[in-house]
């Protein structure tokens, strides 16, 4: 048996076991949920209903990062952000209120979504940045929740 030929075959054995290594873009992913966490802030995988008016439609599973509300609030509300700095509710009217429209316009350009229930608020978020985009969602997080 020639040696190519078992170089070969071991390499067609082997090949396999490249695909379960996790690519750059994942790893990256990986090391900002972790440092999310560390921060006191929850990820999820969630999937999400985007409205049909959106320019261009989010990704159906989208990473929601969260974290619960202080007892007692009791407001609701969800925001899209159309393009960078440009958020609106449901109905398309523009957040009027300046202050929380400053601190929306901070979150980076691929949040999608920002949403407050009374138990939970939550921002879903495309993961590019990494430590300066996290930085900002956790701000929004803490300032909010």
């Amino acid at each position: 048996m020639s040696p190519w030929f078992v170089v070969l075959l071991l390499a067609v054995m082997l090949s396999p076991l490249a695909w379960l290594a996790p690519s750059r873009r994942q790893r990256g992913q990986m090391d900002v949920r972790l440092q999310a966490r560390r921060m006191g802030v929850a990820m999820q995988l969630s999937r999400q209903e985007w409205p049909h008016w959106l320019p261009c439609q989010p990704p159906e599973t989208c990473p929601q990062y969260h974290r619960g509300r202080r007892r007692g609030q009791v407001d609701s509300w969800c925001y899209w952000q159309l393009e960078p700095g440009q958020w609106v509710n449901k109905w398309r009217e523009p957040c009027t209120d300046q202050a929380f429209l400053a601190q929306l316009q901070a979150l980076p350009a691929d949040v999608f979504k920002v949403e407050a229930t009374d138990q939970m608020l939550s921002v879903c978020w495309g993961e590019r940045g990494a430590d300066e985009a996290l930085q900002q969602v956790v701000d929004f997080l803490q300032a909010k929740a």
